[in-house]
């Protein structure tokens, strides 16, 4: 998705000229050039309409959104949101920055992952998926972001999985994120894992037979994985 906004220069900073934008309609934000080797960007004070960041950042390419910029009436630039910030108790965006795009040099960004179809371990063996990576990284030019990554996981059986390295393959974009990251798995629900029968229950550990020595019991602790972060903020 493409999307356009309006910027105008501005001066003076600080809390004060921020108080002052906002009471006028509008955010201190900055857009930074694009980056170029050994140099840190250079960034432009501007100001902006919190709600048209809003409109962006709420729709399906959120911040991942290709932004025709127009300031102050020069020719346009193409940005995306580099960062923002939020009130903590209002939600209102105090604050946004941008940064230009070189549209023939890739970038790399965060693409969500959405789950199709009910896995066959679900319907028919009683399993439960867990997802547990909710979006990767991915390395393409800016014109070829995908909005998001579709999962089929109709097929999967109980204790399978999909990672990374399990997505099929596409000429825009390569992932950046680990091959062995787990997206999704079908596993058993925890309360059939640590079910006890009732002939168990209360029963005396077994004695060890004379003269041989009793094995020590190993508690074995399941590894858990880990998510990566959201969209920045």
């Amino acid at each position: 998705m493409d999307a356009t906004l309006d910027a105008k220069k501005r001066d003076g900073r600080g809390k004060n000229e921020a108080r002052r934008l906002r009471g006028s309609g509008r955010i201190p934000a900055v857009v930074y050039g694009a980056r170029k080797e050994g140099q840190a960007p250079e960034g432009v004070p501007v100001a902006v309409d919190p709600k048209e960041v809003l409109r962006i950042l709420h729709s399906e390419s959120g911040a991942n959104t290709l932004i025709n910029l127009k300031l102050d009436g020069s020719a346009e630039s193409r940005v995306m949101v580099r960062d923002y910030q939020l009130d903590p108790v209002t939600h209102q965006l105090l604050h946004a920055d941008f940064y230009q795009l070189s549209m023939d040099k890739a970038i790399v960004v965060s693409v969500p992952i959405v789950i199709k179809g009910e896995p066959a371990g679900v319907k028919q063996q009683g399993g439960l998926l867990d997802f547990v990576t909710r979006e990767i990284q991915v390395q393409c030019l800016p014109t070829d972001i995908p909005e998001r990554i579709d999962v089929d996981v109709s097929e999967l059986m109980l204790h399978q999985s999909i990672r990374v390295k399990d997505l099929a393959t596409n000429p825009k974009w390569k992932a950046m994120t680990d091959g062995e990251t787990m997206l999704v798995h079908v596993v058993v629900p925890k309360a059939e894992e640590v079910a006890a029968t009732p002939e168990t229950e209360g029963a005396a550990a077994p004695v060890a037979a004379a003269g041989t020595a009793a094995e020590p019991e190993v508690i074995k602790k399941g590894k858990t994985e880990k998510e990566e972060e959201a969209p920045k903020k």
